[in-house]
C-alpha cells in the first residue's frame, strides 16, 4: 500500500522499530525511520507525534495487540489498521493472567479510536469491531492480494490437471508459524483420521516453532503412529513454499483465528484448495462449496471427512482448483490501493 500511495504522488514516512541495518533509508519511495526496540517503539511513537504529528495530513496507527493510542497524542486524523482482533488468542499465546490483562485492555482500546476510520482484511473482523463499539460506517475490509512467485510449477494463467504436478499420494499441507493458536495439532489429529481411511496419505508440516513444543508434537505424532506419514519441512524459502503448496493436494487450516488466511489464496493460486475451521479470517479468503471447504463444526473429524470427500471427487475437486485461482487474480493491488488512498482521503 504505501509504495502504491507514493506512486499517486503522496509521501509516506514509517515509522517502525529497530531490527538491525539502517537508522533511516528510504526503499521504493517510503522514507523508513527505524527506531526503539518492540516495546520501546511505542514510547518512542508518543514523542515523535508530539513532534511532528503535525507534519502529517493522516496517520496509520497499526495495531497488533495493542495500537499505539495515536489519537490521544495528535490532532492530526488517524485511522486505526489492524488485521484481526486478538481476543481468544490471548489464552493460547500467554498464561494467566497475562492472557486476561490482555483482554481486558483490547476491550478497552477501542473506545480510544470509535471517533476514528479503522481498516481491516476480513468482513468478519468488522463484524467484531462493531461488537466493540465500532461504528459500521467507520469500518473498511480491503481484502489483502498476494505476491506471486516469479515461477512455479505450471506456467502462469494455467491450472495443473487433477493429478499433474501433484505428489502421487494424497498429500495434505499445514503452512503457518508451529505455535498452539495456529491449530497445529486439530490438523494432526485430523489428519491421524484420514490415515486411517488412506494410509499411504502424507502431511507436510512447513513452518518453525519452538523446540519444546514441535517436540510435544513429535510425541503426539508418534503416538498416533503416524510418525512414518508426517513430514517436518520447517522453514523454507517463497520458492520452496510454493513449490509444496503446488505439489500438495489440499491445505488444511484449523486456526483459533486469523486476519486474513493468506497461505490460503497462496496455495490456491497454485491448484490447491483448502479445507478449513469455521473462524474469522479463515471463512473469508475460503468460498465454501467454491474455492474450498469452511467446515460447519470445528472438529478434526469433521475436516477429516471433508478432506477425504472432496480428494475423492475429483471433478469437485477441479472445480475449486478453478474458482481458487480466479478468485486470487480477481484481488488485485492496484484495485486495494485505490480502496486505501479512498479511505485515507475520507478520514482527512
Amino acid at each position: 500500500h504505501a509504495k502504491g500511495w507514493v506512486r499517486a504522488g503522496h509521501q509516506v514516512t514509517w515509522l517502525t522499530g529497530w531490527y538491525g541495518g539502517p537508522k533511516e533509508e528510504t526503499i521504493a519511495g517510503v522514507r523508513i525511520v527505524r527506531r526503539a526496540g518492540s516495546l520501546t517503539i511505542y514510547l518512542y511513537a508518543l514523542v515523535y507525534l508530539l513532534l511532528n504529528g503535525h507534519r502529517f495530513d493522516v496517520i496509520v496507527d497499526e495495531a497488533h495487540g495493542f495500537p499505539f493510542f495515536s489519537s490521544l497524542f495528535t490532532k492530526t486524523p488517524v485511522v486505526l489498521f489492524i488485521h484481526e482482533i486478538a481476543g481468544e488468542i490471548w489464552d493460547y499465546m500467554f498464561p494467566f493472567p497475562k492472557n486476561i490483562i490482555g483482554k481486558m485492555l483490547e476491550s478497552w482500546y477501542f473506545k480510544v479510536y470509535r471517533h476514528c476510520y479503522v481498516w481491516t482484511d476480513a468482513p468478519s473482523t468488522v463484524d467484531e469491531l462493531v461488537e466493540r463499539g465500532i461504528p459500521r460506517n467507520h469500518c473498511v475490509a480491503i481484502p489483502c492480494p498476494i505476491v506471486k512467485p516469479r515461477t512455479t510449477n505450471h506456467e502462469p494463467g494455467t491450472l495443473p490437471r487433477r493429478q499433474a504436478g501433484k505428489n502421487q499420494e494424497p498429500t495434505y499441507l499445514f503452512v503457518s508459524r508451529v505455535v498452539r493458536m495456529k491449530g497445529i495439532e486439530e490438523v494432526i489429529k485430523a489428519f491421524s483420521f484420514i490415515y486411517r481411511e488412506e494410509a499411504k496419505s502424507k502431511l507436510w508440516i512447513v513452518g518453525g516453532g519452538e523446540d519444546a513444543y514441535i517436540n510435544e508434537l513429535k510425541t503426539m505424532i508418534s503416538e498416533y503412529g503416524i510418525e512414518k506419514n508426517v513430514e517436518w519441512c520447517g522453514i523454507v524459502t517463497e520458492k520452496k513454499k510454493y513449490e509444496l503448496m503446488s505439489k500438495a493436494h489440499l491445505l488444511l487450516h484449523a486456526s483459533v483465528k486469523e486476519g486474513w488466511g493468506l497461505v490460503v489464496l497462496e496455495a490456491a493460486s497454485v491448484g490447491t484448495p483448502s479445507v478449513v475451521y469455521n473462524v474469522g479470517g479463515l471463512k473469508d479468503v475460503v468460498r465454501n462449496g467454491e474455492t474450498g471447504v469452511v467446515i460447519h463444526n470445528n472438529s478434526p473429524q469433521e475436516m477429516a471427512r471433508e478432506a477425504i470427500r472432496l480428494y475423492d471427487d475429483a471433478k469437485r475437486y477441479q472445480l475449486y482448483q478453478k474458482n481458487g485461482k480466479e478468485w486470487v487474480d480477481s484481488l488485485q493491488w492496484d484495485d486495494v490501493i485505490k480502496q486505501s488512498l479512498s479511505l485515507l482521503k475520507k478520514a482527512t
